[in-house]
């Protein structure tokens, strides 16, 4: 069985970017916006909504505060000052969630700050105190092998490593960054086929043209990407067709 992911929620006011509801049919859990690189009440209490309705596990996407770059943007936070927005994002969700009648069930760092977890400790650590003073103990959703999730290992958090359907590897496992020509993955014949790769044999192929272990308990298809709603859906129908059970983590 393997989870399968998606960013829902990314738009803010009259602006949206993510086709919530036809992702909802096909996702097991849907990692919402919180407000800080998209989403608004609105829009979050819409998606809790439709994830309750369908079953689909709620998870709080946080990130840095950074609207107008999506969160994608470097930015150096005081590990304090990340702390207590993580929590504040974190405890916006919830409200919305239980309204639903449903629950926060875990954190994914998105964007620039999925990525800086991966290698900076002190940013890592950073999610992980605000993820504990938000309260729960919830999973943290992250990179295999990143020091996001030795942390929240660490402070006695579930860990879920997760891995991308859409996204250039490099030969040591982590993401190309998304600068570099062809970070991302467009054709759906390939997404499909790493998809598989990913939950039937734990590996996948690097940019380079490597094989790279690669096993994770949820798989992640971008919801900001063209057409991301259908791509879903056929990875989807591929993993069950290769006998492999879609189901949420949390």
């Amino acid at each position: 069985m393997i989870d399968l992911n998606a960013d829902l929620g990314e738009g803010f006011g009259r602006w949206r970017l993510t086709d919530d509801e036809a992702l909802l049919s096909a996702v097991s859990s849907a990692n919402v916006a919180c407000g800080f690189h998209a989403g608004d009440p609105s829009t979050m209490r819409r998606v809790c909504a439709g994830a309750a309705e369908r079953g689909v596990a709620i998870g709080a996407q946080v990130s840095y505060r950074d609207l107008s770059g999506f969160g994608r943007r470097a930015m150096d936070v005081p590990a304090d000052e990340l702390a207590d927005e993580v929590a504040y994002q974190i405890g916006a969700l919830r409200v919305f969630a239980e309204a639903a009648g449903a629950r926060v069930a875990y954190v994914k760092p998105h964007g620039a700050l999925y990525n800086r977890t991966v290698h900076d400790e002190a940013q890592a650590r950073a999610v992980v105190a605000g993820t504990l003073l938000a309260g729960g103990g919830l999973p943290v959703l992250g990179l295999p092998g990143s020091l996001l999730l030795a942390a929240a290992r660490e402070a006695g958090l579930p860990v879920v490593a997760e891995a991308f359907a859409d996204r250039a590897y490099t030969p040591g496992g982590t993401l190309v960054p998304r600068r570099e020509p062809g970070s991302v993955l467009h054709d759906p014949g390939a997404v499909v086929a790493r998809a598989l790769d990913i939950a039937l044999r734990k590996e996948a192929t690097a940019a380079d043209g490597t094989r790279v272990a690669v096993a994770a308990r949820s798989l992640c298809v971008h919801g900001d990407t063209p057409g991301a709603a259908e791509l879903a859906l056929r990875v989807r129908r591929a993993l069950e067709e290769a006998g492999v059970r879609i189901g949420a983590f949390a």
